[in-house]
């Protein structure tokens, strides 16, 4: 619903007539429908609004109608660059040129427009390539940078087992040994190769056993244990297994070791 003039109090009394010593100025309102980021936008503008083909541009339209869009921005006092003023001149020479008769002595002249519309082409073509710049996703708004870091971890080599961490693990196997001796007398022959082979087979199966696993201490007495001693020796001066310590005084383990290690 529109107010009327009944509708609008002033000091509280209604007011029934617009004062006659209203004075509204000329440029209290101002309407700016378009702006521009220069004469080449401007012509384009004027291009597209009117459905020319910019291949073939209607000159005398075009610049009456660029002209008096100039004149307008004058009117409203608006800062013209002199960008503006160069291309008014610059159409009205093409105009011009287009418009004088040509010297049959002259042929196959360069069209005027040609440089014109190579300019507008180009313009239209960056204009065109920032919208769509403009228009993709943008990082903070659209999306957000994922970050990520990352910790290199050194690998942990275990210590190699020295010859005395070896001694000593040999002398708690015997002295497991003694706790279940007895003092049974007979003749047995151990075969130190045989024990390798024993010895190979249970690593293999197992993949990793402990030093101690690899004594039986209830049966076979001291001599096969000595033997069984002997065959890891062996074992491990020919490279066939490898012995590994998680720290100093710390349980051995003993592995196969693969082909290509072996040297």
């Amino acid at each position: 619903m529109l107010a009327t003039t009944s509708d609008i109090k002033i000091n509280g009394e209604a007011l029934y007539e617009l004062p006659q010593d209203l004075y509204i100025p000329p440029d209290a309102l101002e309407v700016y429908l378009a702006s521009f980021e220069g004469p080449l936008d401007l012509l384009l503008y004027l291009i597209r609004k009117n459905n020319l083909d910019i291949l073939d541009i209607p000159m005398a339209d075009l610049t009456v109608q660029y002209v008096q869009y100039v004149e307008k921005m004058k009117a409203i006092k608006l800062a013209l660059a002199a960008d503006y003023l160069l291309m008014s001149a610059m159409l009205i020479e093409i105009k011009s040129r287009m418009l004088l008769p040509k010297p049959s002595t002259i042929e196959d002249e360069e069209d005027p427009r040609v440089e014109l519309v190579r300019r507008l082409m180009e313009y239209e073509a960056i204009k065109l390539a920032a919208q769509q710049l403009d228009e993709m996703p943008k990082v903070g708004e659209a999306f957000q940078v994922a970050h990520a870091y990352y910790q290199h971890i050194a690998d942990i080599k275990p210590p190699e087992v020295s010859m005395d961490e070896l001694v000593l693990a040999w002398q708690n196997v015997l002295k497991r040994a003694k706790l279940n001796a007895n003092h049974r007398l007979g003749r047995a022959e151990l075969s130190v190769r045989e024990h390798m082979s024993l010895v190979l087979r249970r690593l293999q199966a197992d993949g990793m056993c402990a030093f101690s696993e690899l004594f039986d201490v209830k049966t076979g007495g001291v001599a096969k244990l000595v033997v069984n001693f002997l065959a890891i020796l062996e074992l491990a001066k020919e490279g066939l297994i490898h012995m590994t310590q998680q720290a100093a005084f710390s349980t051995i383990y003993l592995q196969v070791r693969q082909a290509d290690e072996r040297t």
